[in-house]
């Protein structure tokens, strides 16, 4: 298992978090799958996968990269790449820490837990930036990204409460 490492302190860091009316086992089951990470990213970008990929802890080999995903503006321009690398992965959580072409070294940790009837699903994303100049702009692209992400999860799941998404 070769884990890569994490960003360097100080990297830019990226958090949001939404409270969803559905239960966490009924939104992991959903958000495990790459038709779901899709659902929550389209319009915007599409993740290439080969078909059936999912986090399933079953099949995930921890540390190693699972497949070279293509990020696909509007689902047909490449305009990156992610070697998808989980770290840690149990129910409600994973952490992947992979390598993208934008950033050599990409952490993203989810967690979906009980909150309230609902779940809170939280994302932490930090990053260095293959080009150190370009840390703000690329920054507040995965920053618009991320509050998009959520804004689709709660629209598919329902929003338990309103106003309750913070990315930044």
């Amino acid at each position: 298992m070769t884990v890569r490492p994490s960003p360097p302190p100080g990297s830019p860091t990226v958090v949001a978090s939404s409270v969803l009316a559905a239960p966490p086992d009924v939104v992991w089951r959903e958000i495990g799958t790459m038709a779901g990470v899709d659902a929550e990213l389209w319009p915007w970008l599409r993740m290439t996968a080969p078909p059936g990929a999912r986090l399933d802890p079953e099949t995930v080999v921890l540390g190693e990269r699972l497949f070279r995903s293509r990020l696909l503006l509007a689902g047909v321009l490449p305009v990156d790449y992610d070697d998808l690398t989980v770290v840690h992965l149990a129910p409600g959580e994973f952490l992947e820490r992979s390598r993208m072409l934008s950033a050599p070294v990409w952490e993203h940790h989810r967690t979906v837990v009980a909150h309230d009837g609902g779940s809170r699903l939280s994302d932490r994303v930090r990053f260095e930036p293959r080009l150190p100049w370009a840390s703000r702009p690329h920054r507040a692209l995965v920053a618009a990204v991320f509050t998009h992400r959520h804004r689709r999860l709660r629209h598919r799941f329902g929003d338990a409460a309103a106003g309750a998404t913070r990315a930044g």
